[in-house]
């Protein structure tokens, strides 16, 4: 093998951080151009990889163009079960010649478009209306957790923006009070005629109340956590492990709580579950259940959800299971 083959090969295999797809796919491309390649060749070849990108214009498949084709009647979605996966052309009997003038008549109208509208037609793209310095991005971004303000998705699972709050076409100003940050999903929903501000909804995840007694738990009472939610045994179990999952976040009403905190409270049951069934094999069954209201029978007004472990005999009739709120009820 020659000596540069030989560098290669050992940089590629040995040398080469894998802290992302860049750099086998930027020397891929210097190798398939013989050697060098513009930036813009290889930056097309990185947005292959980069499945928000795709994601974003999978929305905009959807939400936009191919609903507006769908009324002109040009295309016809394709699904499965309800789910649009695709889509197809209504006009299915082209000749080779016919698809090749319609191709061209695409072409033709692109190619005008794109000589009036000039860059400025991917403007929706831009993290912002403009640039915006990249100290300002991090610190939007390190005071939202690296996380939507929003639905409080991570940037591990969705690319996030950092965007205008009151948008510069409503007269918004470039402070970094006027910036937050949304997932692409939500920022896309949102557009640019909304000013709504939902930094708030990040702050209200630390609220706490002095005088309830879940806000001021003892850490010897945890038994897990994860960042949203917390669980603990029950101070008057209904059975033996009898747990809580509650939300860090002080708020009294289930149906008050945060998509995010849904999640994690999906989360810790399913996690807890686990360790009791493991730490007692007679545990065969579950009941869980959450009061909302007083008349609903609650009392601590700091939401908390039972997750309350069954075993075979430990009452002589379970047939009606949460039914038995009611008294006379269980049975049916």
């Amino acid at each position: 093998m020659a000596r540069d083959a030989a560098k290669l090969k050992k940089y590629i295999e040995e040398t080469m951080r894998m802290s992302h797809v860049y750099q086998p796919v930027m020397v891929r491309v210097l190798l398939e151009r013989g050697g060098e390649a513009s930036i813009g060749d290889i930056a097309r070849s990185l947005l292959t990889y980069d499945r928000s990108q795709v994601e974003y214009y999978e929305l905009r498949t959807k939400n936009m163009v191919g609903r507006v084709l769908i009324q002109n009647e040009i295309i016809a979605p394709v699904k499965q079960g309800k789910r649009i996966t695709g889509y197809r052309l209504k006009a299915d009997s082209l000749t080779d010649d016919e698809i090749t003038d319609l191709i061209q008549l695409c072409e033709n109208r692109l190619d005008e478009f794109l000589s009036k509208r000039g860059e400025s037609l991917w403007a929706h793209r831009s993290l912002a209306d403009g640039y915006i310095p990249g100290s300002i991005r991090y610190e939007v971004l390190k005071r939202a957790k690296s996380r939507c303000e929003l639905c409080g998705a991570h940037e591990d699972q969705i690319a996030l923006h950092v965007d205008h709050i009151i948008p510069r076409s409503h007269g918004g100003e470039d402070d970094i009070s006027n910036f937050q940050a949304l997932c692409m999903t939500c920022n896309t929903n949102k557009r640019d005629r909304d000013d709504a501000d939902f930094r708030g909804v990040l702050a209200s995840y630390s609220d706490r109340d002095a005088d309830c007694v879940f806000c001021q738990l003892e850490p010897s009472r945890i038994i897990y956590e994860n960042e949203l939610c917390l669980a603990i045994r029950d101070g008057f179990p209904v059975t033996p492990m009898h747990t809580l999952i509650i939300p860090k976040r002080h708020v009294s009403d289930y149906f008050d709580l945060y998509q995010p905190e849904l999640n994690a409270i999906h989360s810790l049951l399913g996690q807890q579950k686990q360790s009791i069934v493991a730490e007692d094999p007679s545990v065969s069954a579950f009941n869980i259940g959450v009061n909302t209201g007083a008349d609903a029978g609650q009392t601590i007004f700091h939401v908390h959800v039972h997750l309350i472990p069954r075993r075979s005999g430990d009452v002589d009739q379970p047939r009606g299971g949460v039914r038995g709120v009611i008294p006379g009820k269980q049975s049916y």
